[in-house]
């Protein structure tokens, strides 16, 4: 069932769990179609990749909204803690399948909604990684923190994406342009190169 659209009469339970479960669609939509190399492949210079932003999403949510609460999950994560690479959450190795990523982060999502079904908005959690003299927050705040890291990386997403086919959008049915028209595209770059060229010259005069 469709999670209720925000409103004057929505609850803030509500409001959270859908645009939680906005970005991450819009960051797992970002695979389809994708060949194996592509969604591995690092496009800038620190790596970023758009599998690897899906396992550390995955990690993120287990973390924040399960390990705080002192909710098990029962989920694996040998990259995370001391005896994990530096980065081994950013990347996927090549015996870790697109499947086994993405079933991880679905199973993440359904361990973080129990906790946000389970437990008040003001419940107070002690997150093991911070500092111990300033390690709690409440559910509320951390959830918070989830949706913005999530859609921090769908936003990276979008711009891998972009790079690599040209596909953008939030989602299939919602590319969020303001035309689909390729032709108005190209004129708007070269507008907006133009622009760019323009005010350098004037700053070198």
């Amino acid at each position: 069932m469709p999670l209720p659209v925000p409103s004057a009469h929505s609850t803030p339970q509500d409001d959270l769990r859908f645009y939680l479960q906005s970005a991450r669609e819009a960051l797992l939509w970002k695979l389809e179609g994708l060949s194996e190399y592509d969604i591995r492949r690092p496009l800038t210079p620190t790596g970023t990749n758009l599998l690897g932003l899906v396992k550390h999403v995955a990690g993120v949510e287990l973390g924040y909204l399960c390990d705080t609460f002192g909710r098990a999950h029962g989920e694996a994560l040998p990259w995370q803690g001391d005896a994990g690479e530096t980065n081994a959450d950013m990347w996927a190795t090549a015996d870790q399948s697109r499947e086994d990523i993405v079933g991880l982060y679905r199973r993440a999502w359904a361990h973080a909604d129990a906790t946000l079904d389970a437990l008040p908005l003001d419940t107070v959690g002690r997150v093991p990684w911070w500092p111990s003299d300033r390690n709690e927050a409440t559910l509320h705040h951390l959830t918070v923190r989830v949706i913005a890291d999530t859609d921090r990386h769908a936003g990276h997403a979008d711009i891998l994406r972009e790079l690599l086919d040209g596909a953008v959008g939030m989602s299939e049915t919602n590319t969020s342009l303001t035309t689909d028209d390729k032709a108005w595209w190209a004129e708007y770059r070269d507008q907006l190169e133009r622009s760019a060229r323009e005010a350098s010259d004037r700053s070198e005069a």
